[in-house]
């Protein structure tokens, strides 16, 4: 009987790649579409079309890779297909914009809403990494909460404030740039109250 080979998780270049690549490709084949006559009031939404695909191929490249899907990206799949699909059928750059607003509001909903119900959902996705106190792990999921907060009411501050050409070549800056800056400043957080588990003693140790 052969053995299946285990499947890998992403090498951080990967990662990298299934996180940035799919608004990178958004972004490039917006200012490419919109350089053409016969294509730029149709480049918004040519775009999103392209944007869901690349996404839909992010998580298909991740279950092959790693044989799962994390929830976070599933969510963000689903929120892609349906504000994409509907923004390319109504022709509304809004809706585009807006799904990054809703995509931020559930994030701090669903924590707010799991710290209610004390079931914290950071722990949840992510106590397999780091071995935390609860009460840190509630301190990390009220952060995130916040900044989920923060960047949908940044979304709705920049898109009112700019045409869509300028926020969408903001994407990559805003979307990660943020994001890359909060997860270091809670890192301090993380590797000072990090347990390494105990290893439990051998039942049965050799003679």
């Amino acid at each position: 009987m052969t053995d299946t080979p285990a499947r890998r998780k992403p090498s951080a270049p990967s990662q990298l790649l299934i996180d940035l690549g799919p608004i990178a490709v958004f972004v490039i084949a917006f200012n490419v579409f919109s350089r053409f006559d016969a294509t730029k009031a149709d480049a918004p939404f040519l775009a999103t079309g392209i944007f869901i695909v690349a996404v839909l191929a992010a998580i298909a490249y991740t279950r092959i890779r790693t044989g799962r899907v994390p929830p976070v990206l599933i969510v963000t799949g689903i929120f892609v297909t349906a504000f994409g699909g509907l923004s390319i059928l109504l022709r509304s750059e809004r809706l585009i914009q807006d799904k990054v607003t809703a995509v931020n509001a559930f994030y701090a909903a669903a924590i707010l809403i799991s710290l209610a119900l004390r079931q914290n959902v950071w722990k949840l996705l992510f106590g397999h990494l780091w071995a935390l106190p609860d009460r840190f792990w509630n301190i990390l999921a009220l952060r995130w909460a916040g900044y989920f907060a923060a960047m949908a009411i940044f979304n709705e501050v920049l898109r009112r404030n700019v045409d869509f050409a300028a926020w969408t070549n903001l994407r990559l800056l805003v979307a990660f740039v943020p994001f890359f800056l909060f997860f270091l400043a809670n890192a301090p957080l993380v590797m000072k109250h990090h347990t390494e588990p105990v290893a439990e003693p051998d039942e049965n140790p050799a003679a």
